[in-house]
């Protein structure tokens, strides 16, 4: 983790700045809502000392936007989306996060493909930190349900960054 002076909501305390990843197969969808809706979230408690940012397992999709029909839902749901960029995520990106989140089985297996393992223990799946170990967040590509991706983003977003706060109060 990268030290910073960023107050943890308490005069006097310092944190690290904790840096996330979330990664999935397109970077045009469930990645690149949960990094919408982390930093949304993170800016809602004043959380400066959370960077977030996104990434695919492939090549297909690098420098696409977010994919319409998620960007509309995430759009009606409030959430500011910015101009996006796919790109995929390389082997030095292990180094540079301290939280690398995969969507599903399948982008687990291939995150451990790219960065050689898991080594320092960085890599877990959104719904982990919901309290729903190994539950994929569904891929509204094949499902067409974007509505309820976005349902599992936020319940995996906010239970992060709830985790993360306790994590605060701990230090």
């Amino acid at each position: 983790m990268r030290h910073i002076a960023a107050s943890c909501g308490r005069k006097g305390l310092y944190r690290t700045v904790i840096r996330i990843l979330f990664v999935c197969h397109g970077n045009i969808c469930r990645s690149a809502a949960a990094e919408i809706v982390m930093r949304r979230m993170a800016a809602d408690q004043g959380r400066k000392d959370v960077v977030v940012a996104s990434a695919a397992t492939t090549r297909e999709e690098i420098g696409h936007d977010v994919y319409p029909p998620m960007k509309k839902v995430l759009q009606e749901a409030g959430y500011e989306c910015g101009r996006h960029a796919a790109r995929q995520t390389v082997r030095e990106d292990y180094g540079r996060w301290d939280h690398l989140i995969g969507m599903d089985d399948e982008n687990m297996w291939d995150m451990r493909h790219i960065y050689g393992g898991d080594p320092e223990g960085k890599l877990s799946m959104l719904m982990d930190w919901a309290g729903q170990k190994g539950r994929e967040i569904d891929d509204p590509w094949y499902t067409r349900d974007f509505r309820g991706a976005l349902r599992q983003i936020e319940q995996g977003c906010a239970g992060l960054l709830e985790k993360l706060q306790a994590t605060c109060m701990d230090s």
